[in-house]
């Protein structure tokens, strides 16, 4: 059997179930005299009721599929990770994970994480580190009516768009005192009680030094105990989805230039949740297996009353906007900006950016490594450009990045270039 007819089949099977559940919600609703889950006076408890979905749902999925020997299906799946290697073809990988557990927990096993294998598959791959040796090339989009900001996953941008993969997007917000830049994984929903919601981009009044906030902290990253909430909302109960809070992971600060000397943007990075020590020889850098989009995932602790769902105040730490840094085992990560040379004859500041920036704008930077010789870091590894980021048209941006960001840090350091900076220009 080719691999065509293989996924043909697999989609022919997900619309199969799709539509059977469809067919039971119309007409499996309950009799005339009796009172569903979600009665006023009902004594059957609405999560028991998701339960039994759910059950219902994974003995429709035991099928002929879910039945294939181990070693057969681990075989199969491999074939099919090794021969679609870009997108759209890759979302073939992703219809064998949405088969059934058996065939998500071997996909899991086979498709690794960018660092090894340098390339983009389930939404998790955005907060893990790029491959070591050559980057991961995007292109971001910008609108100006909406202020919103689409990363995209390619060399450049289609004619018509369809085929583009969206990987993240932003939207740029203006306070009193600061400007926010809210991230999402999807393009019409950028409410931090969504859980699509990964982190934020926040300003200082000037707009020469933001913080990076994420979602969830990094794997094996301590959260400062001393944090407190700056969130307030009237209600005392909210949804168990509610993302569990904000994380300063990173740090981006941009040089004053009050003498108004000549020359392109400083700019100093200060990764919080990544370690110098990742990018020595031998280094590795912490970064989440899964995401974390419900409070009862990261404080399991809660107390629930019976029959009803759990009660947070949030008044209270539960929802941590976290001032102080996340810490890492070490020194954390420092970058700057690859400092560029004069141009004579086109009088103008140049960088090599291998072809992927074509217009001159001062938003235009690389960043390399700034450490210390007490790290023992290699010149070459200082001299490797670790995020490039370019203006290539009209609203149209490249973003390249490697090893140690990921695509998610790499995009918020992006989108600090897009905020007006006269004090530093």
């Amino acid at each position: 059997m080719s691999f065509k007819s293989l996924v043909r089949e697999l989609k022919e099977m997900r619309d199969g179930m799709g539509s059977m559940s469809r067919r039971g919600g119309r007409g499996g609703g309950a009799p005339e005299g009796t009172m569903t889950g979600h009665g006023r006076g009902c004594d059957q408890h609405p999560w028991s009721h998701q339960r039994d979905l759910e059950q219902r749902h994974q003995q429709q999925q035991q099928g002929r599929w879910a039945n294939l020997p181990p070693e057969l299906l681990l075989d199969v799946i491999r074939r099919v990770e090794e021969s679609e290697v870009s997108w759209p073809a890759r979302r073939h990988v992703l219809a064998c994970a949405a088969v059934c557990h058996s065939w998500r927990d071997i996909t899991k096993e086979v498709v690794k994480p960018p660092q090894q294998c340098g390339r983009i598959t389930f939404p998790i791959s955005l907060k893990q580190p790029g491959p070591r040796d050559n980057p991961i090339q995007c292109f971001i989009r910008r609108e100006r009516a909406t202020s919103t900001f689409r990363l995209y996953l390619g060399l450049s941008p289609s004619l018509h768009g369809q085929n583009d993969k969206l990987l993240l997007a932003a939207r740029k917000i203006r306070r009193a005192t600061s400007t926010d830049f809210v991230i999402s994984l999807t393009a019409d929903d950028f409410s931090r009680a969504s859980s699509s919601y990964v982190g934020k981009v926040r300003s200082n009044f000037l707009g020469t030094k933001f913080t990076v906030y994420d979602s969830q902290p990094p794997c094996d990253a301590a959260v400062s105990s001393g944090s407190r909430s700056t969130r307030r909302i009237h209600s005392k109960q909210v949804s168990p989805r509610v993302p569990a809070g904000n994380y300063n992971i990173a740090t981006i600060a941009y040089e004053l230039n009050v003498l108004r000397t000549r020359g392109p943007r400083r700019i100093q990075c200060t990764m919080h949740s990544v370690p110098v020590s990742s990018i020595q020889e031998g280094g590795s850098v912490p970064f989440p297996t899964s995401f974390i989009h419900s409070i009862s995932e990261q404080l399991p602790s809660l107390a629930v009353a019976k029959g009803k769902e759990p009660v947070i105040d949030f008044s209270s730490t539960s929802l941590t906007e976290s001032r102080a840094p996340v810490q890492t085992n070490g020194a954390p990560l420092m970058l700057k900006n690859k400092a560029p040379r004069w141009h004579e004859q086109l009088q103008c500041w140049c960088l090599n950016f291998r072809g992927r920036v074509t217009v001159a704008s001062v938003k235009n930077f690389q960043l390399v490594a700034a450490v210390d010789p007490s790290h023992h870091v290699s010149h070459a590894e200082q001299e490797k450009v670790i995020l490039q980021f370019g203006k290539i048209g009209k609203d149209i941006f490249t973003m390249d990045y490697r090893y140690p960001l990921s695509a998610f840090q790499a995009f918020a350091i992006c989108l600090t270039s897009f905020d007006t900076k006269p004090a530093c220009e």
